[in-house]
């Protein structure tokens, strides 16, 4: 009965003493992101060890957190705005770059990661220019993209009418520049499978296609199949190449990765 005495007086006085440990002691106020050495004070660890220990990001790793910082420094998560809609071409008439951004809503605190990144860019071009005239085309080069491009395009006009689906033009690649296998951003990932020798299809479809001509710059429609055509691709203009035409078809049949279309 002695013993039991004793034991609930000890809890009693660890209590007491927690309480008042907790007021100038642990990580209460002293939270830190990243590893930061002023964010140290003088408690228990996690360990149960009594001495210097910490309240940064980096303590986990060094097993020196003070015995509250779970509790104490939770992570945060950065939480971000939905993206924007894409803007226009920074260029009319010529490749260019299309931007879309959102925005921090929540900075993330103590342990969590670091936000996510708030821009993204796209290559693209324009048919008109800032006073809405229609920028032409001529013969060379074609202005190429990723055949997911087009899936945005529109496919109906503003009365609801189907739009002319366009055709088809298969190459031969004959020649590339080194610089399209280069890069490493998100809009330039497609440029990789741009290789020599391969049959590559390239769409054409309206806006690129001129609503008289029925054609799209750079298609070949008018090029004897021997002539070399020159290429490039849109979003880094250090990518290009020489191509030969094999044939205009109603549809393209190319792999995804061989398939592309005018712009």
């Amino acid at each position: 009965m002695g013993s039991s005495v004793q034991f609930a007086c000890l809890l009693l006085v660890m209590s007491t003493l927690g309480k008042d440990h907790l007021v100038s002691g642990g990580c209460s106020g002293k939270c830190c992101q990243s590893r930061d050495l002023s964010c140290v004070t003088t408690d228990y660890r996690m360990d149960r060890v009594h001495g210097t220990c910490y309240c940064d990001k980096g303590c986990t790793r060094t097993r020196d957190c003070c015995f509250d910082y779970v509790t104490e420094c939770p992570g945060q998560d950065c939480v971000v705005s939905d993206w924007s809609f894409w803007s226009g071409c920074a260029k009319p008439c010529q490749p260019s770059v299309r931007v879309r951004v959102r925005h921090i809503q929540q900075r993330p605190s103590n342990s969590a990661d670091p936000c996510p990144s708030l821009e993204q860019r796209a290559g693209c071009k324009e048919y008109r220019d800032h006073q809405s005239n229609n920028c032409g085309r001529n013969s060379a080069p074609a202005i190429i993209t990723s055949m997911e491009f087009g899936k945005g395009r529109p496919k109906h006009d503003s009365y609801g009418n189907p739009l002319d689906p366009g055709f088809c033009v298969e190459f031969t690649l004959e020649s590339r520049t080194s610089h399209c296998t280069l890069q490493n951003r998100p809009h330039t990932h497609w440029m990789r499978y741009i290789t020599e020798g391969f049959k590559v299809c390239v769409a054409c479809e309206p806006p690129a296609m001129g609503n008289n001509s029925r054609s799209c710059q750079g298609d070949g429609q008018e090029s004897d199949k021997d002539a070399l055509l020159h290429w490039q691709a849109v979003g880094n203009p250090q990518c290009h190449g020489t191509w030969k035409k094999i044939h205009k078809t109603q549809r393209c049949h190319c792999p995804p990765q061989h398939s592309f279309i005018f712009i």
